[in-house]
């Protein structure tokens, strides 16, 4: 008894609040979703790990034994020193001391990533006033960017994805929706051939220590604005045309973030998806639409009143031999 009312309760408030439930479920699979992730990348990444300390450790040791003048101390000042500046873009190694980290190239490298919000961390500012003029720069610089690519992308969207599927459904008479599938299909195929695929072959064979799934894997963590920096190219020490190099890859992130954004956008207006996104939205209140309703009522409606005035004035204009007559010369008329 009591396990049917508490199935009828939950069932009532199901059918009353769908809204909330979905975004309960919703909330509930993200954080499921959370530590997946987290058991596979530890089960994954760990054995690497405790390999690479094992190795380390190993050439340390080994290290300490042939230079014995050398006290463990010193060694660990010493690689402190080093990852500190590493982590600064800075490198103590001989092969890369010819490449500056802010020349003009580099540094327009830098703020487009900054931008973008992708942030590689590789290159970061080693003053207090560049630390204090990129957040400055970043507060302003980021909305302008946001508002740059809102403009572009729907300007684009309106050429790419919203004109050629009216085009296919009013002259071939296809459903709109089978039209706006396709479409988001063919459109995210071409993208992932132009900016992924085509671009991963590219930097495979142009980064000496890259092979296509790390190239590959460099243009997904880049153009989806993750950022880890672990791989950046045009960073080796013998780089041809790094300038123009570092201008190229500039042009590419920007072009790419916006087909992404293009992309997303064409498969958000997908009536399918539309629907889905409902269901974890908070709904208007009744009286709210009325109220919408009502204005939007009285609004048509006066402007109608206000047409049909026109229209009878208008008319009355444009018949002249009507008006004129006097109801004098109608009396007589029906008299006769």
């Amino acid at each position: 008894m009591l396990q049917s009312l508490a199935g009828s309760s939950c069932v009532r408030l199901g059918e009353q609040h769908p809204s909330a439930w979905c975004f309960a479920l919703l909330v509930l699979g993200y954080l499921l979703y959370l530590v997946f992730g987290a058991v596979v990348f530890s089960s994954v990444e760990l054995p690497y790990e405790d390999l690479l300390r094992q190795e380390l450790g190993k050439l340390k040791q080994r290290f300490l034994e042939e230079h014995a003048c050398l006290s463990e101390q010193q060694l660990e000042q010493f690689l402190m020193r080093v990852l500190e500046a590493s982590n600064y873009g800075v490198s103590v190694l001989s092969n890369a001391s010819g490449n500056w980290n802010w020349d003009f190239t580099s540094s327009l490298f830098f703020a487009s990533t900054v931008l973008s919000t992708t942030g590689y961390g590789h290159t970061v500012p080693l003053s207090d006033g560049g630390k204090a003029f990129c957040i400055i720069y970043s507060v302003i610089g980021i909305p302008f960017t946001l508002l740059f690519l809102t403009a572009v992308v729907q300007r684009i969207v309106v050429y790419v994805t919203r004109r050629p599927v009216l085009y296919f459904h009013i002259r071939w008479g296809f459903s709109k929706q089978v039209v706006a599938i396709i479409h988001a299909m063919v459109l995210g195929f071409v993208t992932v051939s132009c900016f992924f695929l085509i671009p991963a072959a590219i930097f495979s064979v142009l980064e000496d220590d890259w092979n296509f799934l790390e190239s590959f894997y460099f243009c997904f963590i880049s153009l989806s604005t993750i950022g880890l920096g672990d791989y950046v190219p045009g960073e080796g020490y013998n780089q041809k045309f790094r300038e123009l190099y570092k201008i190229g890859i500039t042009c590419y992130l920007l072009m790419g973030l916006i087909a992404m954004l293009v992309v997303l956008e064409t498969f958000c207006e997908l009536h399918e998806l539309k629907k889905f996104r409902k269901l974890f939205y908070v709904k208007k209140d009744k009286e709210e639409d009325q109220v919408h309703i009502m204005e939007h009522d009285q609004l048509s409606f006066s402007s109608i009143s206000d047409q049909a005035a026109s229209m009878k004035d208008d008319q009355k204009a444009n018949e002249p031999f009507v008006n004129s007559q006097s109801p004098t010369s109608n009396d007589s008329s029906l008299n006769n």
